[in-house]
């Protein structure tokens, strides 16, 4: 018969086992995380590591605008403990989601602490009589100073931060751009928000993997403003009179704003908006006024009417940049800062000498 002493020992060890399988279950299990599109998945991913199981709604190559949820994303937002939102009237269809799905988590608006551009701000630019006068808009100050910004304090709130009521119509089609442009990922200093922002919540959801949270995005914010100052050197070798650039609909704003270039498109803030004849006539004139060389598509457009204005003014196709989704793992723009320097080696090979 075995001694107490060992009886003791065999309890003690029992005991500790007992208490801790669960830590250990726990820490063998990513915490799931729901992102609305495929740039905002990146992000999370490059946050969480390991410990995030991360759901795309939208992804690659997919157009966040006229984007239908289905059965599938509903039982993964239900499951989800993290909601990663844009925001900004970015996911119009994303409040009907979450209601049927009954999500319960941490619901993040990535884009809290931003100072986005006005929507009528972006609108000017089909009109080529000006209204785009890149005077002004480049500074920095107040568009992308990341200082009082992003207090994470009450930004993850979900009580405070994320009032919906006004901004997505369940009556309407899921992409009303009504107030501002919503497209901020594409200034990397904008992104130092939006990394801010994710990393509070995923260290709010799961405490005990905070300091790992808090240490990628150390590393992965020195990787932005690394790229941020590399794309500044090749946006500077451009002459001032070739920084104006034609793409297919009105989705790079905030690059422009952060370089100094001059940003024209067809189609408004959203790819559900038709170009009209006059907007299209008014760019066809500016090209060939300017003598502008190359024009751009998308890969979440229909680039047939880019191809008809490059057609109409001789001038090329001068690549294919991501706007609003990243490419497929194969592809040049597979995460999201492979997507910026892209779209920046693209526009400058084309319009540089």
């Amino acid at each position: 018969m075995p001694s107490r002493r060992v009886l003791i020992k065999s309890a003690i060890a029992l005991l500790t086992l007992l208490t801790a399988s669960p830590i250990a279950v726990q820490a063998a299990n990513p915490a799931p995380v729901v992102a609305t599109f495929s740039i905002l998945g990146d992000m999370v991913e490059r946050i969480g590591g390991e410990h995030v199981a991360v759901t795309t709604l939208v992804g690659p190559d997919g157009d966040a605008h006229v984007y239908q949820p289905t059965t599938a994303d509903a039982r993964a937002m239900a499951e989800a403990q993290v909601l990663i939102e844009n925001g900004l009237e970015f996911e119009g269809w994303l409040d009907r989601l979450v209601n049927a799905s009954n999500f319960d988590g941490i619901r993040v608006v990535a884009t809290n602490g931003i100072k986005p551009i006005p929507f009528e701000e972006s609108e000017g630019h089909h009109d080529d009589e000006g209204h785009h006068d890149d005077e002004g808009h480049h500074d920095d100050e107040g568009h992308h100073d990341d200082e009082g910004h992003h207090d994470d304090e009450g930004h993850h709130d979900d009580e405070g931060h994320h009032d919906d009521e006004g901004h997505h119509d369940d009556e309407g089609h899921g992409h009303n751009h009504g107030t501002f442009d919503p497209h901020a990922w594409h200034s990397l200093r904008a992104a130092v928000t939006y990394v801010n922002n994710i990393t509070t919540s995923l260290a709010q959801n799961d405490p005990s993997n905070a300091s790992v949270f808090y240490l990628n995005r150390e590393a992965y914010v020195a990787e932005i403003e690394a790229l941020d100052e590399e794309i500044q050197r090749m946006v500077d070798t451009l002459p001032s009179d070739h920084r104006i650039v034609i793409t297919s609909h009105d989705a790079l704003q905030y690059f422009g704003q952060a370089y100094g270039l001059k940003f024209l498109a067809p189609q408004g803030l959203s790819t559900e908006s038709e170009a009209s004849a006059k907007q299209v006539a008014g760019l066809i004139k500016q090209i060939r006024k300017g003598g502008i060389k190359a024009v751009f598509v998308e890969n979440i457009a229909d680039s047939r009417l880019i191809e008809q204005i490059a057609n109409e003014t001789g001038a090329n196709i001068g690549g294919k940049l991501y706007s609003d989704a990243l490419s497929g793992t194969d592809g040049p723009a597979s995460t999201y800062l492979k997507m910026l320097r892209h779209n920046s080696t693209t526009i400058v090979s084309a319009l540089g000498d």
